[in-house]
C-alpha cells in the first residue's frame, strides 16, 4: 500500500530536523543563480530559506506528497510548488543553477543511479547539493525493522518502503568520477527531545510511516505500544529529556565548467 505524509506530524520537530538544510545551505558557493529547486520540499518550510538566501532567483519545490505540497503552498506565493517525482523530474527538466534535496534520495531505491542525471540537470558551473541520513543502524530504525518481521505484523509490512543511504565517501567519490568538485562529510546532531515517547513521535512522521500506515487498523496499536516500550528503553528519559543522536550525510557538488 502506498504510504502518504502528514505535514504537521512531519513539522512536530521543526527546528531539529531543519538544522542539517541550514548547514547544507551555508555551504553552497552559488552568489546570484538566475535558477534554484528543492527536491523533495516537503511542507516548504525550508524551501523558504533558498528564497531568503536568493531573493532575486526563481525558486521551485518539489515532492511527490500531494499533502506535502498543500502544507507548501501556503508558505510563500513566491515560490512555485509542485507535486512531482523527482526521477522523472531528473530525466527531462531543464538545467538549473542551483539543485537542493534536503533528506528525501534516501527514499529512492539506488538513488546512486540516480546522481548522474542530477549533476546533468545543473548548468555547468552550478551547484548540486544534498543530505540524508546515515543512522539507519541505531535503534531508532532496527527496533522498528525487528519488530516489523515478527508475526503477526511480517505479513503486512514485507513490502513497505525503507529508507537508505551511503557514507559520504561513496558520494564523493560517484561525484567527483563525473568531474565535480565535491565536498562531503558528516555531523551527528544530539537531539534533546521532551514528551511523551517523542522519539516515537520523531519516526513515526518520517521513517516509521510507511509501515505503521501498512498494518490493519486492529495490528496497529499493539505495534505502536510494543514500538514505544523497546524505544523508551533504548533511549531513556534523565530529568524530562530524551537525548535522540542522529547522524546525518551531507554533499555539496560544483559542476564542473569546463
Amino acid at each position: 500500500m502506498p504510504h502518504t505524509w502528514d505535514p504537521d506530524r512531519y513539522l512536530t520537530y521543526a527546528d531539529e530536523r531543519g538544522r542539517a538544510f541550514v548547514e547544507l545551505l551555508a555551504r553552497i558557493g552559488a552568489p546570484a543563480p538566475a535558477s534554484v529547486v528543492d527536491l523533495g520540499c516537503g511542507p516548504g518550510n525550508l524551501t523558504s530559506l533558498l528564497r531568503e538566501r536568493w531573493p532575486d532567483a526563481d525558486v521551485s519545490g518539489l515532492d511527490s506528497s500531494p499533502e506535502m505540497i498543500e502544507k507548501a503552498r501556503t508558505v510563500d506565493p513566491s515560490i512555485v510548488f509542485e507535486v512531482a517525482d523527482l526521477r522523472a523530474w531528473a530525466s527531462d527538466a531543464d538545467p538549473v543553477d542551483v539543485l537542493v534535496s534536503n533528506a528525501t534520495l534516501q527514499w529512492v531505491p539506488d538513488h546512486l543511479d540516480l546522481l548522474p542525471s542530477l549533476v546533468g540537470r545543473v548548468r555547468l558551473g552550478g551547484w548540486l547539493a544534498f543530505q540524508v541520513p546515515g543512522n539507519f543502524e541505531e535503534p531508532s530504525h532496527t527496533i522498528r525493522h525487528d519488530l516489523a518481521a515478527e508475526a503477526p505484523y511480517a505479513e503486512h509490512t514485507r513490502d513497505v518502503a525503507v529508507p537508505s543511504s551511503h557514507d559520504p565517501v561513496v558520494y564523493l567519490e560517484e561525484l567527483a568520477g563525473r568531474g565535480c568538485t565535491v565536498d562531503a562529510w558528516e555531523t551527528t546532531y544530539l537531539h534533546v527531545l521532551t514528551g511523551p515517547d517523542p522519539v516515537f513521535t520523531w519516526v513515526s512522521g518520517t521513517g516509521a510511516r510507511p509501515t505503521l500506515q501498512a498494518l490493519p487498523d486492529d495490528l496497529r496499536p499493539a505495534f505502536e505500544e510494543e514500538f514505544q516500550r523497546r524505544l523508551r528503553a533504548a533511549y531513556p528519559e534523565r530529568d524530562g529529556r530524551v537525548v535522540l543522536p542522529f547522524r546525518r550525510i551531507f554533499v555539496v557538488a560544483q559542476v564542473s565548467a569546463a
